[in-house]
């Protein structure tokens, strides 16, 4: 099973619904974590753009990077720049990957306008775990298993 780490600031979003997805797409065979350089909460706007797509992410909690557990990882998967910038150096053997995703949270304008930019940031995550699941053969397999 590959572990998978993604990492962002506050671990409230971007990171969180990485985390979703992952879980979801990867079923049994990708064990996802997510983290952030300081803890806050889960916004509850990612849990309501999650949850139009059938994906839970309300029982997940912000958590700050645990470096036992991130020097336990297969793969470290960063976000934004500030994360990748201040990710903690790790061992060799542990794959680094950037996803450069703006942050939803800093959208200024009307509700419909952040509503809108948090679905922008979920569904462009979505893609990349798509493409990640199908790159390491993962997707293919999880669904295969689903119809059994």
């Amino acid at each position: 099973m590959l572990k998978v780490m993604f990492l962002c600031t506050g671990n409230s979003c971007r990171s969180q619904m990485a985390e979703g997805f992952a879980k979801h797409y990867g079923k049994e065979l990708l064990e996802a974590y997510s983290a952030g350089l300081l803890a806050t909460r889960v916004h509850p706007q990612a849990i309501t753009v999650m949850k139009e797509l059938g994906i839970d992410i309300s029982m997940q909690k912000s958590k700050t990077i645990d470096m036992e557990l991130l020097n336990r990882m297969d793969m470290i998967i960063t976000l934004c720049g500030n994360a990748e910038a201040s990710c903690p150096m790790t061992p060799p053997h542990i794959k680094r990957l950037h996803w450069s995703i703006d942050d939803p949270v800093e959208t200024i304008g009307s509700e419909e306008k952040n509503v809108n930019e948090f679905r922008r940031a979920r569904d462009e995550i979505k893609k990349r775990i798509l493409i990640l699941t199908k790159t390491l053969g993962l997707h293919e397999k999880s669904e295969a298993q689903g119809e059994l």
